[in-house]
Formats: C-alpha cells, structure tokens, sequence
C-alpha cells in the first residue's frame, strides 16, 4: 500500500521548522519524508535506494530494476545532512567527502538531482 503524498504545503513548513536548531523530532520525520517524495517525483526510477534511518527510504532514479535483496545502489545517511543536501546547504561532494554520506554503486550519486528544494524566504 503507498503511503499518502505529503501536501506541499504542509512538507515546505516542516523543511522549514526542521531547519532551525532544537526542531521536534515529527517535524523532522516529515521534512526528510516530504524531501524524499519530491525526489522520487522528480527522479522517477527504481535503480537507486535513498535511505534516511530511522524516517524513511525511497528508490528513485531512472535504470535497471532490483526486485530482491540489497540493491546494488545504495545512498544512506542522517536527517541533518539529507535536509543539508536536499535544500541546497550542503554539496553532495562535501557530503561525501566529509564522510556523513554512504553511496555503494555505480549509479549511487545524487549530484545531478539536489538541491531538491530551494527554500524561499
């Protein structure tokens, strides 16, 4: 069963309450799920597996298909530095260099994808 679409105005009210320091922890299990969603719109496919533990996981990015098991692509990471990625505050090479990124596989880049969501003033 899929889980319902978090409205964008209610996903863009949690990015932005989950970016200020001391955020509740609902506010930042639905900002990372709503940045999760809006990567899988936006990058339809099932070759990548993008998981934030403990709030959620999506496959997204155009590909070849795994059905079973691990996948062969896998990006992992905390809620902080997901909303850091997603809204543009942090560069995926920074990311990854600084180690708070996980990516196995070859196809287990988003650089190409983020910023997700420009956060408006």
């Amino acid at each position: 069963m899929a889980r319902a679409r978090i409205a964008d105005e209610v996903g863009e009210q949690s990015v932005r309450a989950a970016l200020v320091a001391g955020a509740r922890r609902e506010e930042t299990a639905t900002a990372v799920r709503y940045l999760l969603q809006l990567l899988a719109e936006q990058a339809p496919g099932n070759t990548v597996e993008v998981r934030v533990p403990p709030f959620g996981a999506v496959q997204a990015i155009e590909g070849p298909r795994h059905t079973r098991g691990t996948p062969p692509n896998v990006i992992e990471t905390d809620a902080p530095t997901w909303l850091a990625l997603a809204t543009g505050a942090q560069t995926w090479a920074g990311a990854v260099a600084a180690g708070t990124v996980a990516a196995s596989g070859s196809r287990a880049d988003l650089s190409g994808h983020l910023p997700i969501l420009r956060m408006r003033e």
